[in-house]
């Protein structure tokens, strides 16, 4: 299929969609693969050089005569900050263009600061960072940001995060903006720890779910490829999904039975508590099931078990091939995913289950800064960035 354009700009910014994979081509391959001469391809090909999005690399084996020459993206044209607000940490990295992390710096932050002085720590930390690497702010593409709450996408606005106190519909973009003038992607962040995992352990994976057990519990839905974000936004919100254990058991949302409130960290150890074993959070429960205390095991699993409850209703709903669990609850190990396993691969039927995969977090604690950095990155490369970046 050719890609000839009657706009110049669209045709080099089409062709360049085709080099972004990274894998090195020959201008008579990419004139095969596209059916334009070769005198329109090695015009595109220039003009990619001269603004420095490809490269040309090794040469190839030659047929005789002179070796043709093989381009590829170029990942350190530019870069790209990414930043992983937690609830209580923040971390911060500047990659290059295939995501590769260049340098970061991870703090403990309280979110509930505000999002000025989070959001100062941020710029003033990425300035750190960039002259660190002999780098300025004019080097940035794009901006990904992850935040531990409800985001409207399309505003990059934080709408009601119920652990954000003075975040509600504060213009993030808009702030960042006025420091660093580039253009600033703001979501949810679990669902940034969906493209993390994605990107890091399953590239080719079409569809995937990314489940976050933390102080609260949430899924990034990745289905035919993309990210699944809702009408509102809140795709995945499946910590407010009533379980049926937790008849009576208020959430902090003002419902009562929800998931958070019977299997995120801190209402594992509010249930350790009741059984009188000392346990003030979900770092202790991670600390108890370390040391093989019995009793946190089983709550551990207990939690695992509502989990699965929720997340066999999601299987039949979306058919996922791999559901990554993740988040600092995570730690404690095959414990809560054989307990998610049990109920899920129990009750969903065959054919849904088949092919799919129950696993740990590849990406670990890393997963939301790469997501932050996909996110980025798809934005700085995509068609309508390049086609403005062309005719500029």
């Amino acid at each position: 299929m050719s890609i000839e354009s009657p706009n110049g700009a669209a045709g080099v910014t089409q062709l360049f969609q085709l080099l972004r994979d990274g894998v090195p081509r020959t201008r008579a391959e990419l004139a095969k693969s596209t059916g334009l001469a070769r005198s329109t391809i090695a015009a595109r090909v220039d003009e990619l050089m001269r603004l420095g999005l490809i490269t040309p690399i090794a040469e190839t084996v030659s047929t005789g005569g002179r070796p043709p020459s093989m381009f590829a993206l170029n990942p350190s044209a530019r870069l790209v900050l990414a930043a992983d607000i937690g609830a209580s940490h923040a971390t911060l990295a500047v990659t290059d263009l295939a995501g590769a992390v260049i340098a970061d710096r991870s703090e403990p932050l309280d979110v509930r600061l505000g999002p000025e002085l989070v959001l100062t720590w941020m710029v003033e930390n990425a300035e750190g960072l960039l002259a660190s690497i002999g780098r300025s702010s004019r080097d940035l593409a794009a901006i990904g940001v992850g935040i531990p709450g409800p985001v409207e996408h399309s505003t990059g606005q934080p709408v009601n995060p119920p652990i954000m106190p003075g975040w509600d519909r504060f213009d993030v973009p808009g702030w960042v903006r006025q420091h660093l003038d580039v253009p600033v992607l703001v979501d949810n962040d679990v669902n940034i720890m969906a493209l993390g995992e994605r990107a890091l352990a399953y590239p080719g994976v079409e569809h995937l779910m990314f489940v976050k057990i933390a102080t609260g519990i949430g899924a990034g839905v990745i289905s035919g490829g993309a990210l699944q974000r809702g009408a509102q936004g809140i795709a995945g919100d499946i910590g407010h999904v009533r379980v049926a254990r937790g008849a009576g058991v208020p959430c902090h949302c003002g419902n009562t039975g929800c998931l958070e409130a019977l299997a995120s960290g801190p209402a594992i150890a509010r249930a350790l508590r009741a059984q009188g074993v000392a346990a003030e959070s979900g770092s202790d429960v991670i600390d108890l099931v370390k040391r093989g205390n019995i009793d946190a095991i089983q709550a551990v699993r207990q939690a695992g078990r509502d989990i699965g409850e929720v997340l066999t209703a999601c299987v039949s709903l979306i058919n996922p091939s791999v559901i990554a669990i993740g988040g600092s609850m995570a730690r404690v190990g095959e414990h809560l995913i054989a307990g998610v396993r049990e109920v899920v691969y129990t009750r969903s039927i065959p054919l849904a289950t088949e092919h799919l995969a129950i696993v740990q977090s590849a990406a670990a604690q890393n997963a939301a800064v790469l997501g932050a950095s996909m996110l980025a990155i798809e934005h700085a490369l995509s068609p309508e960035s390049l086609t403005a970046l062309v005719t500029a």
